[in-house]
């Protein structure tokens, strides 16, 4: 399992640089990215999100009680974006206890790696859309808290700065 860092860690405002290489280490950290989603639980985890400044993600959408369907994805790309949808009640596992409704591209033209390295260009919509769009976001040290009104923003940054002087 691997600790996810939660806001304000300024690991989460950095900027990924490209990997370079998919050995066999990143297949366990993949593996081990994947446990702790699922634990967590969550649907999506950056490479950030768990201290690791390099440009990937995984993701997982179905239905629990369908089994997993992880994807990795390496060094992604949006391509293209159209129409917009409203993510709503989204959260992010790095901003706990949070949700907030957030506009976001509706369909998505993808590009990037697969964990054997193969090449990927898909599009996405809807749900998987939005997921791939919020944790992009975290390989460009955006949070999805960025996305919303200044006042809901800073709402939040004061309840963390208080529950952070109680500990």
């Amino acid at each position: 399992m691997l600790d996810i860092l939660t806001y304000p860690n300024r690991f989460l405002k950095k900027h990924t640089t490209p990997v370079e290489n998919i050995d066999g280490d990143m297949q366990t950290i993949f593996d081990n990215m994947a446990a702790t989603m699922y634990v967590a639980p969550g649907v999506g985890l950056a490479a950030p999100q768990v201290g690791i400044g390099q440009s990937f993600i995984i993701y997982d959408i179905a239905p629990r009680e369908e089994g997993h369907d992880l994807h990795v994805l390496v060094n992604p790309k949006i391509i293209t974006s159209e129409g917009e949808i409203l993510s709503e009640n989204e959260g992010c596992l790095s901003v706990p206890d949070f949700r907030a409704d957030v506009k976001r591209a509706e369909r998505i033209l993808v590009e990037g790696v697969d964990r054997d390295g193969n090449p990927l260009r898909f599009e996405a919509e809807g749900l998987l859309a939005i997921v791939i769009q919020h944790e992009l976001d975290h390989l460009n040290g955006t949070l999805f808290i960025d996305h919303i009104s200044t006042l809901k923003r800073q709402m939040y940054k004061r309840r963390v700065k208080k529950e952070m002087k109680q500990q």
